[in-house]
């Protein structure tokens, strides 16, 4: 099981795979063949911002795309919950105030299973394990 942070889903789910480390593509790799690849839906809202402000071009409409790539057999949305939700916070340690990455983090917490982030600021962090 891994997470996978807003843009290493674009780059993956798009096949921009040059963006994607060598370690991040193995670690796909290997939960698509029967595991579990787990996007925040937090990332949804993220994407669809992006979107709307011109700063992403996904090949179709966000709903579609978003469509698309939950149907990929070891996708699966993740939505916010309560849990999550405290979780964010009250993330240990010293971390940035980015609301959406607070909620990714947190996900990743309470499933114990890595994040796939080629963000240094989240790989920085000592309380969540990464992969890049």
């Amino acid at each position: 099981m891994i997470v996978l942070d807003t843009h290493t889903l674009v780059w993956w789910a798009s096949g921009i795979k040059a963006q994607v480390s060598v370690a991040a593509m193995e670690a796909i790799e290997a939960e698509m063949a029967g595991g579990d690849i787990l996007v925040s839906s937090i990332s949804a809202w993220e994407l669809a911002m992006l979107v709307d402000r011109g700063r992403i071009d996904l090949s179709m409409d966000i709903e579609r795309w978003l469509s698309v790539v939950g149907q990929i057999e070891a996708v699966r949305f993740v939505p916010m919950d309560n849990e999550i939700a405290l979780k964010s916070v009250a993330l240990p340690g010293e971390f940035h105030k980015d609301p959406a990455d607070r909620i990714i983090v947190a996900t990743a917490r309470k499933f114990a299973a890595p994040l796939v982030t080629a963000d240094e600021r989240i790989r920085a962090y000592p309380h969540v394990k990464t992969i890049w």
